[in-house]
């Protein structure tokens, strides 16, 4: 951390489930600040259950930004989410000291906090190119290339999201280079100090929570939610686990007892790529989510050096 500005972003990270958004909460209130979202699928306002946004009580508690900030019709990438968050900082910083951002999605933590290069234009016969591969031999031959191409990429992101996949591919064939390799490989200089703190938990503890929360969100109606989506099962932003899988019990592929059990092992193994991302980043200290006091004493004293 480059000390000095006297301003500071406080990153928390760490898996779906493991308690990010109470612990925020918690913070926020004692630091008197407000929290940014860098999960890409709170993004999109039509997606609440599957995406596990904070409830309309917590989010009345603290303001919270980029939850319900984009629709699922809309085009949205990391760089354009690192310029409208620095855009907001710069507006925060004029009366905070503090602001919090929080999330699971580890390209969008890197845009703000590593920067994001410009990616040049790609040959949209590229893409027409993957569509068809994909819609002939389906979503394994896509990620297979992945993994090949690309492997750091293939650890963070959603495999069961075929744009998503797409557009790395077609980056690396269209440049040469991975789409990973993008994050600027100078760490860039913000104006404001970045402290970064990471949750988890005993894996058998984390996955149960997971399970659990995907029993809660099927109680509350997450079958009924994808339901009303399935006409926009194309759109980038459903290609996404909690949705997915449902969309393929609707078109008949398996009953509703093998979607519930996609549902969690799909939900698992995210959680499993989200952690392989964040412990490649040594600035990252580590605490359980129960740590309040702890995290919150080391949050002042990071600001008191």
């Amino acid at each position: 951390m480059i000390k000095g500005t006297g301003k500071f972003l406080l990153v928390i990270v760490g898996p779906t489930a493991v308690g990010k958004t109470n612990l925020c909460l918690k913070l926020a209130k004692k630091f008197e600040t407000e929290i940014i979202s860098c999960d890409s699928r709170q993004f999109f306002k039509e997606m609440n259950l599957g995406t596990a946004k904070p409830t309309e009580s917590e989010l009345n508690q603290v303001k919270h930004y980029f939850i319900d900030s984009l629709s699922i019709f809309d085009d949205y990438d990391a760089k354009m989410f690192e310029n409208e968050v620095l855009d907001l900082l710069n507006e925060k910083f004029q009366s905070k000291n503090l602001m919090i951002m929080t999330g699971g999605s580890g390209l969008y933590v890197d845009a703000i906090c590593k920067g994001f290069d410009d990616i040049p234009e790609i040959d949209p016969s590229i893409r027409a190119s993957l569509i068809q591969l994909f819609e002939n031999e389906g979503i394994g031959v896509l990620q297979e290339n992945l993994k090949k191409i690309d492997p750091i990429y293939y650890d963070a992101v959603d495999l069961n999201n075929p744009q998503r996949l797409m557009r790395a591919i077609e980056v690396y064939e269209g440049t040469g280079k991975p789409y990973s390799s993008f994050r600027s490989k100078k760490k860039v200089k913000r104006p404001f100090d970045i402290i970064k703190i990471g949750l988890r938990r005993d894996r058998e503890e984390l996955y149960d929570r997971i399970d659990q929360r995907m029993d809660d969100m099927i109680q509350q109606g997450l079958f009924e939610e994808a339901s009303s989506l399935f006409p926009f099962k194309h759109l980038n932003a459903l290609h996404t686990v909690g949705y997915s899988e449902i969309f393929r019990y609707l078109e008949g592929d398996y009953d509703r007892e093998e979607a519930i059990r996609l549902l969690k092992r799909n939900s698992r193994r995210y959680a499993k790529r989200q952690m392989t991302w964040f412990n490649r980043d040594e600035e990252i200290t580590w605490f359980d989510p129960s740590q309040f006091e702890e995290v919150s004493s080391f949050v002042a004293n990071q600001i008191a050096l």
